[in-house]
């Protein structure tokens, strides 16, 4: 296998990955997200548990693939993609990663252990900036993508 067809797996892979959890971010923002706020505390706490167990089988794959081929462009960017295209893509992984360790886990974890009324509005504000990131980081992968395939 010639190093452009490597670094074209690499960039496919990512995209799949990437638009993987573009297609969960959405569904968590617009029904997950939303139903955990209807959630009483009486049953948050049970019910945020087997969120976290259930969200870590799920996602756990696709944001590993996601994180080693996304540092694998930073090393071999296919000839055909600008390098800036592979490092905004990073800064976006890095705000959805920092979004999801800094503003979603702890209210998960606090959602599990101290339920409130208002965890499940909470999470739905702030996962907005993931949603953000995500799609942005899919949009680019179709425009990296894109001028693989055409070059």
């Amino acid at each position: 296998m010639e190093q452009n067809d490597v670094d074209s797996l690499l960039l496919l892979l990512n995209a799949v990955a990437t638009w993987t959890m573009v297609g969960l971010i959405w569904f968590v923002q617009r029904v997950h997200y939303p139903l955990l706020a209807l959630i009483g505390t009486d049953r948050a706490r049970p019910v945020a548990i087997e969120h976290q167990r259930r969200t870590a089988q799920v996602v756990g794959l696709p944001m590993a693939v996601e994180g080693v081929t996304t540092l694998g462009l930073l090393v071999r960017t296919p000839d055909a993609v600008a390098p800036i295209w592979v490092w905004v893509n990073a800064v976006f992984l890095a705000v959805a990663l920092g979004s999801t360790v800094l503003l979603s886990v702890p209210l998960h974890a606090r959602m599990s252990e101290a339920p409130d009324a208002t965890i499940g509005h909470r999470l739905v504000v702030t996962n907005w900036p993931r949603t953000v990131a995500w799609t942005a980081r899919g949009i680019i992968c179709a425009v990296m993508l894109h001028h693989v395939l055409v070059s």
